[in-house]
């Protein structure tokens, strides 16, 4: 039997984040901040397109390291950085 996961094994995976400092695509990464395990970190964000600081993203892989790959967002409701 596998062990309950706890809220520090939660994965980044479908978390919506912010740009804090811009990827520039294949040329190299940027930081996303995501709201995870009850506070507020900072990942490296790996990503195929350049984005810009405050831009909304999704994150789609978690590599590991600290490290996620992410694509835009655009939020249809305009509320889930609020929540």
């Amino acid at each position: 039997m596998l062990p309950a996961m706890s809220g520090s094994d939660r994965s980044p995976i479908g978390l919506i984040g912010r740009i804090v400092t811009a990827s520039r695509g294949p040329d190299g990464p940027g930081e996303v901040q995501l709201r995870i395990r009850g506070g507020t970190e900072t990942f490296i964000a790996v990503s195929t397109e350049p984005i810009p600081v405050g831009d909304s993203v999704v994150v789609l892989i978690d590599l590991g390291h600290r490290r996620v790959e992410v694509c835009p967002w655009d939020d249809p409701f305009g509320s889930m950085q609020n929540q």
